[in-house]
């Protein structure tokens, strides 16, 4: 039985899951949209939304936390100081999932697009 489990474990072992959903949320980040299946694409918005959060916070301590959760200084950077702002009216569902008509044509994955609901301009990540 699976109670009380509160995350998809996406076929993958803990270490594995953090660096994909640290991945995805980079991505997100710097593109603002992405492409990817659709059970990673609703684990990867808990994730991000938890940023945002923090990033909507602003203080030190949240910076830190944000850090900890990923750890790459220009992505925390841009979350804080362009996206942030963008989102600061909002109480929550800063991210979308729009499902793709097809499937990915190898394995007939369910496809899908994870993208904030307000445009972000987009960064290489070697800023």
């Amino acid at each position: 039985m699976r109670h009380k489990k509160d995350h998809r474990h996406l076929g993958r072992r803990t270490e594995e899951r953090i660096a994909l959903m640290r991945a995805l949320s980079r991505s997100l980040i710097l593109h603002g949209r992405i492409r990817t299946t659709t059970p990673k694409a609703k684990e990867a918005r808990r994730y991000v939304e938890k940023l945002v959060t923090l990033a909507k916070d602003g203080s030190l301590t949240a910076r830190r936390r944000a850090l900890s959760m990923l750890p790459e200084k220009p992505v925390v950077k841009k979350l804080f100081d362009t996206i942030a702002p963008l989102l600061a009216d909002r109480n929550g569902g800063y991210t979308r999932i729009v499902h793709l008509p097809f499937r990915r044509k190898g394995d007939a994955g369910a496809q899908s697009f994870l993208e904030f609901v307000v445009p972000i301009p987009r960064t290489t990540g070697e800023e």
